[in-house]
């Protein structure tokens, strides 16, 4: 069910619900345009929207210009900073912002992003990012294939860890939310890995046969300890049992006819899972022990499509069935759309 939709400034490539209690109504959304000539530059924007589905509201309250933004994830529930969204960049810069004055009903419109850290990572391009489940350091992966581990104690913002993780570009990382000393990335190169933080970045497992492709993203799911998603450029999304973290012992797979460049787990749900198909729209995907199944696909985008999430706290009966409002958004065409899965989705 089609519930609004908008055009943005730039390439849309991410957007992301805020999941935070008294914030679920934000919405950000993320652009990165390349400006081609002699000296070409990569610039880009953070949107924040108020999101209601139930009375088809998609209203733009802020935004601010960037660097080209590949990735942007919001702090997580529990940890211990304040509501944060941070930015991975063009420019090699990791960004943290604090949301402000944005409650449901806030009216004051003054700086609701408000830039608390910003440190150049490397002169190579940020690609990808996640938050430790304590919010006290996120992972970044960068263009070279290197990983960094930065640090933001006492609101300072330091790299702890660095080293060569790929052969290629790393569009992937993401902690264990179960055991946050494990780090997963992957990358151009085709390889899945696993590092253990304790005592340096010590290589866990590796796989290196299964992703004919590059492996697009990693998401671990917050309902089963063992269960770990990977999407790739083969087009296909895989669901690893991680129960030995020497490697993977089992896999499924479901093609999704088109790359799989993000993976949201569904907030209250863990097995049904949005992806992001580049080139084949969106999928709702169900996992059922070991088997996998598309339920519903949504394809009213136009060009590829990148960003995809699930807003938090706001599930709605329709007819017989229960739906959550998903935000997905596609590159070329500028385009972000609020709908509602058709698929009952209950608990």
């Amino acid at each position: 069910m089609e519930v609004a939709h908008c055009y943005l400034d730039g390439n849309v490539d991410c957007v992301e619900f805020c999941p935070h209690d008294s914030y679920h109504h934000v919405l950000a959304a993320s652009t990165y345009t390349l400006q081609e000539g002699d000296r070409p530059s990569r610039s880009g924007s953070i949107s924040l929207f108020n999101v209601d589905a139930i009375m088809g509201c998609l209203d733009m309250f802020y935004r601010v210009e960037t660097a080209g933004i590949f990735d942007m994830k919001w702090s997580p529930v529990g940890g211990n900073v304040a509501v944060m969204l941070a930015q991975a960049d063009a420019d090699g810069f990791l960004r943290t912002y604090g949301l402000e004055n944005c409650s449901e009903g806030a009216e004051d419109a003054a700086d609701f992003l408000k830039e608390k850290n910003g440190e150049k990572i490397s002169s190579s391009m940020c690609l990808c990012l996640d938050w430790n489940p304590s919010a006290t350091s996120i992972t970044v992966g960068l263009s070279d294939g290197s990983l960094s581990i930065v640090s933001l104690l006492e609101s300072q913002m330091e790299v702890q860890q660095e080293w060569k993780a790929h052969d290629f570009e790393l569009w992937a990382t993401s902690f264990d939310i179960h055991q946050p000393q494990l780090v997963y990335t992957g990358s151009d190169d085709c390889k899945f890995s696993c590092w253990d933080l304790r005592d340096g970045a010590k290589l866990a497992f590796q796989n290196t046969k299964v992703h004919k492709m590059g492996v697009c993203c990693i998401v671990k799911t917050s309902g089963d300890p063992n269960t770990i998603f990977t999407g790739c450029y083969d087009e296909n999304l895989r669901v690893w049992d991680v129960r030995s973290i020497s490697k993977p012992v089992n896999e499924t797979s479901v093609c999704l006819g088109g790359g799989v460049w993000r993976l949201k787990p569904h907030p209250i749900i863990p097995e049904i899972v949005l992806a992001a198909c580049m080139h084949n729209g969106f999928a709702v995907v169900k996992v059922e022990a070991d088997k996998a199944e598309v339920i519903e696909t949504y394809i009213k985008h136009g060009s590829l499509a990148y960003g995809a999430d699930w807003q938090r706290g706001a599930s709605f009966q329709d007819g017989k069935n229960k739906s959550t409002p998903v935000a997905t958004c596609s590159f070329y065409d500028r385009l972000l759309r609020i709908w509602m899965p058709q698929s009952d989705i209950t608990a």
